[in-house]
């Protein structure tokens, strides 16, 4: 028996939202250290909301902007207006920063109005320093060696940013020799030999 093609919403659900996310899902464990963070600045968010009180409708909980705040640098969203559209229809952002299904998203523009209070009351400099400590009395952090990304290092210095010294275009035949001058494994992944580097500098690097 075929099954019909049909939508029927009910007028009351009893499905939590946490209930849509699986138990192994990375985000569980960051939201659990996230709340044990934002829990011990109480006293900072009270002072924060007082000084700037005025009347009308409750603001905005400065937990759940951070938490939006910490997804969107997760998940790379390009923009306050991107994260409020994926909020809206994300259960699985609506679970991380704390709105139930039936809630309403507030508009882009708290981010804005609200970034310069968290950073005037170090509130976001508190929750880093928080984790860190967190991490630490964990034993997750060690001293021993830090990483880098490598990419990162590699993006100051674009190939379309690297110029001659001597502000002269090379010659053909100047281009060749340098070319075969560089080794091979270096050739293939794109770094530059040793002469090129001493006769080149990028156009933002003042010191080389």
């Amino acid at each position: 028996m075929r099954g019909a093609d049909g939508t029927n919403e009910a007028l009351f659900s009893t499905v939590k939202l946490e209930e849509f996310v699986p138990q192994s899902h990375p985000l569980r464990p960051i939201r659990k250290w996230m709340n044990d963070a934002l829990s011990k600045m109480g006293t900072k968010f009270s002072a924060m909301v007082e000084a700037d009180v005025k009347e009308g409708r409750p603001s905005i909980a400065p937990e759940k902007l951070m938490r939006a705040m910490l997804l969107q640098v997760l998940y790379s969203v390009r923009s306050e207006r991107q994260l409020v559209e994926q909020i809206s229809y994300n259960l699985l952002f609506r679970w991380f920063v704390g709105l139930s299904i039936e809630d309403t998203v507030w508009n882009h523009s708290v981010f804005s109005k609200n970034r310069d209070r968290l950073i005037e009351f170090d509130a976001v400099t508190d929750l880093f320093n928080t984790t860190v400590e967190m991490a630490q009395r964990r034993g997750l952090l060690s001293g021993e060696h830090f990483s880098v990304d490598g990419t990162l290092i590699h993006a100051w210095a674009g190939q379309k940013s690297i110029r001659r010294k001597d502000r002269q275009q090379p010659t053909p035949l100047q281009t060749a020799q340098e070319c075969a001058l560089r080794p091979e494994p270096q050739a293939r992944v794109g770094y530059r030999c040793s002469p090129q580097c001493r006769s080149h500098r990028g156009r933002r690097d003042t010191t080389a």
